[in-house]
């Protein structure tokens, strides 16, 4: 069963996708035209735990609009360890510089472990998508955190519990700012909780990042969040 926190998150993620300030955001229905994506985030977006850096999940993302739009490029500014102060203070204004169409956004793992309160998270997030919806053009997708107390690092340890608390209450100040500035979510979280016990083969050797069975996933579900951003021709 859901815990409560956990349905409270489900229900703000709902509102989320349903209310969206902004909704004349879309990528371009000229498949021929010019696209940038960038990518912002932490090492995840990097992509550590890939065999290879065309299999984490940003490549992938990226094969994939350039099957769609074929002059697409992209830019990924996603740094190990970033912090999403880290973001704000050393990604935001490279990205807002390139101008991009399409911005996804994937932080907050390591605020968890670096013991940064929620309420700062939030209001670096926040201060992170009030500039992109202010200052660029761009579609912007962000990812809920997956369930950190699935992996190997915290599962059946002493901070199983505070991790997995923490990860609701990162979600919840996500899913809001979300909401706030007319921005995608895609939701990790419920298919972490699921897929990981059942799939080890999710998580890397180190126990904690995607393997490249993990990227594909990850980039399946981002995949999903991008297409409903599309403009069909027509």
């Amino acid at each position: 069963m859901l815990t409560r926190t956990a349905l409270g998150l489900a229900a703000l993620l709902l509102a989320a996708c349903a209310q969206r300030p902004d909704v004349t955001r879309g990528l371009p229905g000229d498949h021929t035209a010019p696209l940038l994506y960038v990518a912002l985030g932490d090492s995840t977006v990097e992509g550590v735990g890939a065999s290879r850096p065309e299999l984490n999940y940003v490549s992938r993302l990226t094969a994939r609009l350039r099957e769609r739009y074929p002059a697409a490029q992209a830019a990924n500014l996603g740094v190990g360890g970033a912090t999403s102060a880290d973001v704000m203070a050393d990604q935001l204004a490279r990205a807002v510089e390139l101008s991009p169409h399409l911005v996804t956004l994937s932080i907050g793992p390591n605020d968890i472990t670096e013991g940064v309160p929620v309420r700062k998270y939030e209001r670096n997030v926040v201060t992170i998508l009030k500039a992109l919806s202010q200052k660029t053009a761009a579609v912007v997708v962000v990812n809920l955190l997956p369930d950190l107390g699935t992996t190997r690092r915290f599962r059946g340890g002493p901070h199983e519990d505070t991790v997995r608390r923490l990860t609701i209450q990162f979600n919840e100040a996500l899913a809001a700012a979300a909401r706030t500035h007319g921005v995608e979510v895609v939701d990790l979280y419920t298919p972490s909780r699921e897929e990981v016990p059942r799939h080890p083969e999710l998580l890397a050797a180190d126990g904690y990042h995607p393997s490249d069975a993990g990227y594909a996933r990850w980039a399946e579900l981002m995949w999903r969040g991008i297409e409903r951003r599309m403009i069909r021709d027509g």
